[in-house]
């Protein structure tokens, strides 16, 4: 999600397109939220293990 929403904001400010700077700019800000909860052991998503 990160990397989708840098190349969206490249191509936003490279095309002049502020539509796609934008959304570039909340998928970035999603992607490193969920990054740091998963990375603190937090269950993202409701995603859970059963051994």
């Amino acid at each position: 999600m990160i990397i989708l929403g840098v190349i969206l904001l490249v191509i936003g400010l490279v095309a002049g397109i502020a539509f796609l700077w934008t959304i570039g700019v909340i998928l970035v800000a999603i992607g490193v939220v969920l990054w740091i909860l998963g990375a603190m052991g937090h269950a993202v998503a409701g995603r859970r293990h059963y051994w």
